[in-house]
Parts: structure tokens; sequence; C-alpha cells
């Protein structure tokens, strides 16, 4: 497994490397976002089955899920792009993690802020509310669903696209810092108390960058 490797990077990247970062990338999104997306998914293979008994078209799960994961597919590819000029840069080691203070804490700031914004709340609001967003989105046909499927790929992104670059920071391939994250999305769209957890990432975050910066 991707997770499972040891991986050292040169400054200078080739077409070979760039693939195989974006392919790293692209799986650790799936591995850690798909859970967090699981009651969606089911309550859209439900509402389809329900509809198909009413005479409608059926339309299968696994096309709201490629346009959840095409949205994700695009995140990875521009995490790589950016992974690559931090390399460029020499503000990442060759085992893929910052190594530059300035430059991850102002990230640690920028993490923290965005956790308690309007723009953050309102992506997770849909993400906590799969019947809300269903209702809300729904579209007929296969088509239809692939759209849901961004759509719903554009909320969850928008929650969570800066928590996931943490990883530029703690290291891309560390598995507890992976397995951590991917727990702290799942609780932050399960949890009846999101706003104390939010609040919780956000200090964590923030005094974690101004440590850097200032000591």
């Amino acid at each position: 497994m991707l997770f499972g490797m040891t991986m050292v990077m040169s400054s200078h990247w080739h077409i070979n490397e760039l693939a195989l970062v974006f392919m790293m990338w692209a799986v650790m999104m799936v591995g850690m976002m798909m859970p967090s997306a699981t009651p969606m998914i089911l309550l859209f293979a439900k509402i389809s089955r329900t509809r198909q008994q009413r005479s409608a078209e059926f339309v299968s799960s696994n096309l709201f899920i490629l346009g959840y994961l095409l949205l994700w597919s695009l995140y990875s590819l521009v995490i790589t792009l950016i992974q690559w000029q931090l390399h460029q840069y020499s503000l990442m080691t060759p085992m893929m993690q910052s190594s530059n203070d300035i430059a991850s804490g102002i990230l640690l700031l920028a993490i923290g802020l965005y956790q308690v914004s309007p723009l953050k709340q309102r992506c997770l609001h849909y993400c906590r509310s799969p019947l809300n967003f269903l209702m809300s989105q729904w579209q007929e046909g296969k088509l239809g669903a692939i759209s849901m499927g961004l759509k719903h790929g554009q909320y969850c992104v928008g929650c969570c696209w800066l928590l996931m670059a943490l990883l530029l920071i703690v290291g891309v391939m560390h598995i507890g810092w992976i397995l951590a994250l991917s727990i702290l999305v799942l609780l932050e769209k399960v949890l009846p108390w999101p706003k104390a957890l939010n609040l919780g990432i956000s200090v964590s975050c923030l005094v974690a960058g101004l440590y850097l910066l200032l000591f």
C-alpha cells in the first residue's frame, strides 16, 4: 500500500514523480473521505430504490460516488502541484514534510481561522445533513446522480481542503496523522456538537502556528 511506503523525493521532480505523488494523494483522499461520506451514499441508494418502486428510473449510487471522487481527484491534483512547488523552493524535506517553520506557522494559522469561518460552517452543514442535501439538490437520471456527487464533493472539499493540507506540515505519508485526520473529519460530520470540535481544532492550530512563528 502507498501508506506503508517510505518515499524519499528529490527536489527536482519529473513526470513519474508527479504521477506517483498524485496517485498517493488520490488514494489517501478516497481512504480518508469515503467513511464520512457513507451516510450520504447509503441514503442516496435508499431513496433511489424507493423511487424505483414508484416507477421512477433506478440510478446506481456508484454514479453518485463517481461524481464525489472526481472532486477529490481534482483536489489531489491541485495539492500535488502545490507540493511540487514547495519541493522546488526547498520548503519540504525529501521525506515530504515541511522544513520551514514560517511556512508551517502561516498554514496552521490559515487552518485555524478557516475552521471557524462562515464558508466552512456552510459546507459542514450540508455534509452533516444528508437528507436536507438530497431533498434540495435531487436531480433525475444518471447525469443527475453524477451532478449530485459533484455537488456533495464540492461541499466536502470546501469543508476539509485546508485540514487535509495539514499533511504537508506533519508528513504526507505519516500514517498516524492520516488516521487522526480521517477520524476528525468523521467526527465533524456525526457528533452532535460540531462547533465545539471545530473550535478545539481551530485553537490548537492557531496556538501551534503562533508558536512556530514566534519561537
